[in-house]
């Protein structure tokens, strides 16, 4: 995966990731990092870019907004 100005580093995140992990109660293990759609979040916020110009190297646009 390329680094985005937008993106935070994973000890940044380990700060914030019990907060977002109890937002939803798991019934299964996550397939996807949280890590990986944060970011793609977060590069949506920054950049201001439509959904569907979201980079391939972000998980897909679906899965991103469904956690937005």
């Amino acid at each position: 995966m390329h680094n985005y100005p937008s993106d935070i580093t994973r000890e940044e995140f380990n700060i914030i990731r019990n907060e977002l992990e109890q937002v939803k109660k798991t019934t299964k293990p996550r397939e996807i990092d949280l890590y990986d759609i944060f970011c793609a979040i977060l590069y949506l916020i920054k950049s201001g870019c439509q959904w569907r110009m979201l980079p391939a190297d972000f998980p897909k646009r679906g899965i991103v907004r469904y956690y937005y």
